[in-house]
């Protein structure tokens, strides 16, 4: 009887214990957002001081001149290698400064500091491309701006075209292709029939083909404005028309080339950040305090 009451009263005591919350977790984050940010700055600092070097040295190889300075295609070549080369410098610093200035984790498994220091280099390399993006968008929003102000005060066309709001059209030149004439006019006012032709030839730009009906129009317009026979009209709309889509498929593949080659360096960039932050957290665990 004893010993059935002893063990009666010793069961509440044995749910207690078992009823205490156990805690697992830190009390603190696993991200060092404080290494993460200095890094981040470290390489967007870095990547914008290396673009603008290279900047000047992609200018100073160019010349308005023919065949004089570096090629097209050659400084095409060496802005994809300088982009490579700058992801590369900037990302691996900041993910190396990243590892280095992180708070040191105790009581946890070597895979985990591994993966953890391999996040931190990822977080560096996104953070330092946002902050890069955002500098670069807002230097060209401020240029651009500059450059319209500049233009409303040494050309009163450029004044009116900004206070209208409109944009430089990209076929002004193929519209103006259009109504060339050997007979110009000193000064011809057909400001009107221009825009007309130029919506009508960004659609066709659109299209496969250009309509007939439309093709027939800006072959009366060319017809009247140059003096030319109306088919010679059609043939030069023809032409032109085939000049832009060139020209536009041109444009378009530079434009994806280009994304492709950001593609890459990017990519280049963040693996180089994410190896860069494990070596720092290596050499910064490997630490012996004196």
């Amino acid at each position: 009887m004893a010993h059935a009451a002893v063990s009666r009263l010793a069961v509440p005591e044995e749910r207690g214990f078992a009823d205490i919350p156990v805690k697992n977790e830190a009390p603190s984050s696993g991200v060092s957002w404080p290494a993460v940010l200095a890094g981040a700055f470290a390489a967007a600092a870095l990547s914008l001081s290396l673009l603008a070097l290279g900047t000047g040295i992609g200018l100073s190889s160019v010349s308005p001149w023919s065949n004089m300075g570096a090629s097209a295609s050659a400084v095409s070549i060496g802005a994809i290698i300088w982009l490579i080369v700058t992801q590369m410098l900037a990302a691996t610093l900041g993910g190396y400064l990243a590892g280095r200035l992180r708070t040191k984790w105790v009581n946890i498994h070597n895979d985990e500091v591994y993966f953890r220091d391999t996040a931190h280099g990822f977080l560096v390399w996104a953070v330092g491309l946002v902050i890069t993006a955002a500098f670069l968008a807002s230097a060209a929003s401020t240029m651009v701006g500059g450059g319209a102000q500049l233009g409303a005060l040494t050309s009163g066309k450029a004044a009116s075209t900004q206070a209208a709001g409109q944009a430089s059209d990209p076929n002004e030149y193929f519209v103006d292709t259009l109504f060339r004439s050997d007979r110009p006019a000193p000064d011809p006012n057909d400001a009107s029939m221009r825009t007309e032709a130029g919506s009508i030839f960004a659609n066709a730009l659109r299209q496969k083909d250009v309509p007939a009906p439309d093709k027939i129009y800006l072959g009366q317009l060319v017809a009247a404005r140059t003096g030319l026979s109306q088919t010679a009209a059609e043939q030069r709309v023809s032409d032109v028309l085939t000049q832009a889509r060139q020209a536009a498929d041109t444009g378009r593949k530079a434009v994806a080339h280009s994304l492709y080659w950001t593609f890459l360096a990017l990519l280049i960039g963040a693996f180089c950040a994410s190896f860069a932050a494990t070596i720092g957290g290596k050499q910064r665990d490997h630490v012996v305090a004196i």
